[in-house]
């Protein structure tokens, strides 16, 4: 299945309900799991990777397939560690050829019993959960923060608590303050002090809880804006002051004359005159999510860049350091990985490999058909292969983009 995309608008007006917040509701439903609450999470996320979480919480298997979902394999994976009986999970292809190594060994360290029921070090693994104890644990802090994560949530039921202390340049740090944050907002007491974070034995508070808007569903409507001459777009629900890291975007795009107001409905978003910075350098460590929207946003703009931090890129649903430079070659954009973690190009268009029409491969990773869809608003005309990938984290991507005036249509191979 293929879709055409396209688009002829100079401007755009007009206001986006947009999903709820993927990270947030999957910390949420663990710690909802984790201390049987009674209230149940309001406006949880309808993306693929929560569900996919949601129901396996819910199940009366022991055996669970979680698919694609990256999230959901680290987090159940520390989280039935320390529930008392015998687990089975496993995923897609991809997901099986995805490290899980690092969380597995610290989980031992507690006194986990863990087995690679295939290939050592990746999934499916069979887990026999049985009672933790907590002692400090040496993580490196450059991998997946979905890792830090997942062992900080079980960390106040683990006995005696648990220390990390992370060695190293720490990535994604943001995603480890959204995860201290909002055990904070259910009760929990931790420090976090250079690079060491200490979480003592204690009990989450059930409570009523609201899961905010998605700042990374949020930053392909700052794409389009940035492609367009002007216009205003709200993006309902969403929050400037936010536990998400990616809210760190609107700095970024005001580069290209993208502004954000707080409004009480949401932010909204405008632009009034067409700005291009002749360079971007920024720096993804923090925010490795928003690589593609802004490779995609550049290339479309014809605008060189250097970015950095990007090492964790090559463990995600694709290595999306290679899709990125596989794509965009389509467009006449030849980057290049100056380091392990970067990709620059130097703004210039290769007349000779640039495609009339160029087909997008999504590699099962829903941010490629989220990020090349806008470049539509640059002239181009494209083809977004699986295009309902999107399901992963914005089910509503299609139709939100038809109403702002996208063309799109299912194509004929």
């Amino acid at each position: 299945m293929r879709y055409q995309v396209s688009a002829k608008k100079k401007d755009i007006t007009g206001s986006i309900n947009l999903p709820a917040s993927k990270s947030i509701s999957n910390r949420a439903l663990i710690i909802n799991a984790s201390n049987h609450s009674p209230y149940p999470l309001n406006n949880l996320s309808a993306s693929d990777d929560t569900k996919v979480l949601a129901a396996a919480l819910k199940s009366n298997t022991n055996k669970f397939n979680i698919g694609h979902a990256g999230t959901a394999m680290r987090f159940l994976t520390a989280f039935l560690s320390k529930i008392v009986g015998e687990w089975e999970i496993t995923g897609s292809e991809r997901m099986q050829q995805r490290p899980i190594r690092i969380l597995v060994d610290a989980l031992i360290q507690l006194g986990a019993r863990i087995e690679y029921l295939n290939n050592e070090g990746y999934p499916p693994l069979k887990i026999f959960g049985s009672h933790l104890k907590g002692k400090t644990i040496e993580l490196d802090g450059s991998i997946s923060s979905q890792y830090i994560s997942a062992l900080l949530l079980i960390a106040p039921s683990i006995e005696n608590g648990l220390t990390l202390k992370l060695t190293g340049g720490i990535t994604s740090r943001s995603y480890i303050q959204l995860t201290l944050d909002l055990m904070a907002k259910f009760g929990i007491q931790y420090q976090w002090k250079t690079n060491e974070i200490t979480i003592n034995e204690q009990h989450y508070f059930p409570m009523n809880f609201t899961v905010e808007a998605d700042w990374s569903g949020a930053s392909y409507w700052y794409q389009i804006l940035a492609l367009l001459g002007s216009g205003e777009i709200l993006l309902e629900n969403l929050q400037l002051k936010s536990l998400q890291g990616d809210a760190q975007i609107v700095s970024w795009f005001g580069q290209f004359g993208v502004f954000s107001t707080q409004k009480e409905n949401g932010v909204l978003l405008s632009k009034k005159e067409n700005i291009v910075p002749k360079k971007l350098t920024l720096d993804f460590i923090e925010n490795p999510d928003m690589a593609q929207t802004m490779a995609c946003l550049c290339v479309a703009k014809e605008i060189s860049f250097h970015f950095t931090g990007l090492k964790t890129l090559k463990i995600k649903e694709t290595d999306r350091i290679a899709a990125l430079q596989n794509e965009l070659a389509k467009f006449g954009a030849k980057l290049t990985e100056p380091a392990n973690g970067e990709l620059a190009w130097n703004g210039e268009i290769d007349i000779i490999s640039k495609e009339e029409n160029p087909i997008i491969k999504t590699y099962h990773d829903h941010r490629m058909a989220l990020a090349f869809a806008p470049m539509v608003l640059a002239g181009f005309n494209l083809q977004i292969e699986e295009p309902m990938v999107i399901t992963k984290s914005y089910p509503g991507f299609w139709e939100d983009l038809k109403k702002v005036g996208f063309v799109i249509y299912e194509s004929n191979y």
